[in-house]
């Protein structure tokens, strides 16, 4: 049959003509739809202009941001990119006729038990990490620098703020990106680009190295093991915050180069730098690799293989 010619067929005893089904663009589309890529890129569009109009309004009603930002004003900004993030999501979702759900954060476990269980390992993962550095004779708590009400009241303020932080960057890089790269290349191709991002990011944080910035991009790996094990983001939020927390808090030393205010002590960092990270911190020291080792065994314990998997790309055997 000749391309473009209308299609012949029978209707009871009366012969009709139809025209025969068009051809989509192979370049945008492919057997399932809009390809994988254009979505990404549609998205990325929809981020980058909300971002850009809610700066450009902050500036004119502010004026340009200056010095070091308030604990306050970070959490606004985490806030604020979270949601951007996700009504971009929410967009897409109508496009693609997805659930929200199918990016990471299923409504339904909404601060559930593996939130919990992260919150728990990532409180103990830099809790060994801090230990170990110790051990070694690089860190010392020092005096408090905080008394009374004030270790409640910056406690829960950092908590605040490092859930959003957990929030943001999640969905950002292992959330509607993960899922829609991950549906075009495969899920651990997808999950090595977004990880090597998600540690160039952190280059351009304070203090930051190269091997804090690789071990950030063993993070973003090992996030994207527990989506790939737990089915959802929500195991990785609460380790990610709990984490944030105790590092910049509790233990009262530089998270990515920045010691921030409201810290529970004067606590200082002393030795060479592979072992105490230097002003990068803990993230920066060669235990860091280790206490990584280590949470990716806990979650093959926890969470043994399936033989399907659900996220990011995610209908295919686990390998």
């Amino acid at each position: 049959m000749d391309e473009g010619k209308p299609i012949e067929g029978q209707v009871g005893d009366i012969p009709v003509l139809s025209e025969p089904p068009k051809r989509r663009n192979v370049v945008f589309f492919g057997e399932g739809g809009l390809r994988s890529g254009w979505r990404l890129a549609i998205y990325l569009l929809i981020v980058g202009a909300l971002a850009a109009a809610i700066t450009l309004l902050v500036v004119r009603i502010f004026g340009q941001p200056r010095g070091v930002p308030t604990v306050s004003a970070m959490i606004l900004q985490e806030l604020v990119g979270f949601a951007v993030v996700f009504g971009a999501a929410v967009v897409m979702s109508r496009m693609e006729r997805h659930s929200l759900g199918d990016y990471g954060l299923p409504a339904q476990q909404l601060f559930g038990g593996k939130f919990w269980l992260g919150s728990l390992f990532g409180l103990a993962e830099i809790s060994v990490l801090i230990g170990l550095i110790a051990a070694f004779g690089g860190y010392s708590f020092g005096s408090f620098a905080l008394h009374g009400n004030e270790i409640l009241r910056w406690g829960l303020i950092h908590l605040v703020l490092f859930t959003f932080v957990g929030f943001f960057e999640e969905f950002f890089f292992r959330g509607y990106t993960q899922f829609t790269l991950g549906d075009g290349i495969g899920f651990w191709p997808a999950a090595i680009l977004l990880s090597v991002g998600f540690g160039a990011v952190h280059l351009g944080n304070p203090g930051e190295g190269w091997v804090g910035a690789a071990s950030v991009v063993l993070v973003g790996l090992f996030f994207c093991f527990t989506l790939r094990r737990t089915g959802n983001l929500w195991y990785a939020v609460g380790l990610h915050a709990s984490f944030d927390w105790g590092e910049t808090f509790l233990y009262s030393v530089p998270n990515s180069g920045v010691v921030m205010q409201g810290h529970l002590s004067n606590a200082l960092l002393h030795g060479p730098k592979w072992l105490t990270g230097a002003s990068v911190g803990p993230e920066g020291s060669v235990f860091c690799f280790v206490t990584m080792g280590l949470q990716f065994l806990v979650v093959m314990w926890l969470f043994p293989k399936r033989e399907t998997q659900k996220s990011g790309g995610i209908t295919s055997p686990d390998n």
